[in-house]
């Protein structure tokens, strides 16, 4: 019998032989992991089998790459892979976690109800628990902050971290809570902003998280920028990055000069409405922006080009200035959600 696919879709894959980084199609089996040049590839590139594998994550081997994850084979060989965003990578190694341990156990994979505590006796989930901070309503709140005639963005202090942990019960007292802060903040959950909290993280301090008001933070994913006597020209462009980000993942984008199609991250935020694309495979800054307040969006269900092709699940976005990008998804279901999310953003959005 065929192996089980278990889950499948876009990763950044590191290079065994030439060590760069590569969006890759990724397929999750019962028995191991196949990753392919492109999806309408009919043969992979690479399998890795999960059979003795060990999985590590977060991987914290590269830098400021964030949302990494290793497997390492029975034979001692590292694979390391990029999710484009926390949830997705934990959706990732859950998964992955559960096909070792099938495997191991004899067992067949499959996904049932029962659930468990995200508290467990001697430790904590450290990703539920950043979830949890990031709430909208029951959250750490995102303040603009003022310190040396710098404003901080979409950030909160180190005071305020450890407050939200104790009074979330998360903790037991302060101590406790710094302790926690410190693993968020190695583990990339928390990032530091200002001279004092970066400090504190490159010094060589038993504690690198620093439960003080004048020590500032902020999510990696929250569109944190810092001020300071900005002209008019950065103030216009840091205002794109305002918005709170409400869906982020991979597509395939056509090109418009060549249009030939590569794989983009995409982060969508409202007010002001923009979509953001990024080189999935490194780059902190976007190498676009679709600007989508009166935009139209729409399914497409032939290639743009008029050339058959096996290519699905297309859409096209035409601004307000009629400039048309055309979409792939990986799914029917991720291009419907993709429309719907971009349609309730070009009308709420500024």
């Amino acid at each position: 019998m065929e192996p089980k696919q278990i889950r499948e879709g876009y990763l950044v894959k590191r290079g065994s032989v030439f060590n760069t980084w590569k969006p890759m199609w990724v397929v999750l089996l019962e028995d191991g992991i196949e990753f392919y040049k492109k999806k309408s590839d009919n043969s992979p590139k690479g399998m890795i089998p999960l059979k003795g594998s060990t999985l590590t994550s977060p991987c914290q081997d590269f830098g400021k790459r964030m949302f990494v994850f290793k497997i390492t084979t029975n034979k001692q060989q590292d694979h390391f892979f990029q999710a484009a965003f926390l949830e997705e990578r934990d959706a990732w190694i859950r998964d992955i976690k559960k096909a070792i341990k099938c495997i191991e156990g004899g067992q067949k994979f499959s996904r049932k109800s029962t659930r468990r505590s995200i508290r467990l006796p001697e430790t904590i989930d450290l990703g539920a628990l950043y979830l949890s901070m990031k709430d909208n309503e029951k959250g750490i709140k995102e303040l603009n902050l003022e310190k040396d005639k710098k404003i901080f963005n979409h950030c909160f202090t180190g005071s305020c971290v450890i407050d939200w942990l104790v009074s979330n019960q998360s903790v037991r007292n302060r101590q406790e809570g710094l302790m926690i802060a410190s693993s968020l903040l190695n583990e990339g959950y928390l990032q530091p902003a200002g001279d004092m909290s970066k400090n504190a993280v490159d010094g060589t301090a038993e504690n690198p998280f620093l439960d003080n008001p004048d020590a500032f933070y902020y999510f990696p994913d929250s569109g944190f920028f810092c001020e300071e006597n900005s002209s008019d020209d950065d103030v216009i462009l840091k205002e794109e990055f305002r918005g709170v980000i409400i869906k982020q993942g991979c597509l395939l984008k056509q090109g418009h000069r060549r249009k030939n199609w590569k794989v983009r991250k995409f982060i969508l935020r409202e007010d002001p409405a923009y979509l953001h694309y990024y080189d999935p495979a490194g780059g902190e800054d976007p190498l676009g922006a679709i600007r989508l307040r009166g935009c139209v969006v729409t399914s497409v269900e032939s290639n743009p080009d008029g050339k058959k092709s096996e290519e699905e699940n297309l859409f096209e976005i035409i601004t307000a200035d009629e400039v048309h990008y055309f979409l792939q998804a990986a799914t029917p279901k991720e291009r419907i959600d993709w429309i719907r999310a971009i349609q309730v953003a070009s009308r709420t959005g500024k």
